[in-house]
């Protein structure tokens, strides 16, 4: 279905330097809506849950972090003090915690056509300096993960967006009750979003 919900966290540094009607603006102009939102510090429960995969996923942070080591000239051994891929992805979720519940961030979920995949779009690449120009990322950060390996901390890329419809379903439902979402409708839904005939023109004079 084309019409999909996504979530959105503008993280803690995001909130500290004033930039949450920025972003919200630039999700609104492309024609997406809010339809649930939230402030909060993030517990560890809630951390828990939103980081679930396990050991295997610990074992792919571990991987793309040796990967990015390399990519910038730099021994993973060197920085995170072991080559085992397990280990790395511990080390790297502590820091992740400990980022994530540094102070507030706003929980957002949008909705609109094909929303996962355009505030994917609008959000770019997850690390700053590689993010496309025009992006919240690009415009937001000039963060890259050879300093965040470095410093011991997560690149601060702004902002989190859900990867997949699936996986949206699932940090949606992980964030907010059902209550907590509201069904509603823009006034220029009728205006972007018609249900109408394209084709169909009013007479011949184009009136």
């Amino acid at each position: 279905m084309m019409n999909e919900r996504t979530l959105v966290l503008i993280k803690p540094e995001t909130v500290q330097r004033g930039y949450i009607g920025e972003i919200i603006t630039i999700f609104e102009r492309a024609g997406l809506k809010i339809v649930a939102a939230k402030f909060l510090v993030a517990t560890k429960k809630q951390l828990d849950g939103h980081f679930h995969g396990g050991d295997e996923w610990l074992r792919g942070i571990g991987r793309k972090t040796t990967e990015g080591c390399r990519e910038d000239g730099l021994r993973v051994e060197d920085v995170m003090g072991t080559s085992d891929p397990l280990e790395i992805g511990r080390k790297i979720k502590e820091q992740l915690y400990h980022y994530l519940s540094s102070g507030p961030m706003m929980a957002l979920v949008l909705e609109g056509i094909h929303a996962v995949k355009v505030v994917r779009k609008i959000t770019g690449h997850t690390i700053p300096a590689k993010a496309e120009t025009g992006t919240i990322r690009a415009m937001y950060s000039i963060a890259s993960a050879d300093l965040a390996s470095v410093v011991g901390s997560p690149a601060r890329n702004v902002i989190h967006a859900s990867s997949s419809v699936d996986e949206a379903k699932i940090e949606i439902r992980h964030w907010f009750k059902d209550s907590e979402v509201i069904e509603w409708k823009k006034i220029d839904e009728d205006v972007l979003f018609t249900d109408g005939d394209y084709t169909k023109i009013s007479d011949k004079k184009g009136n």
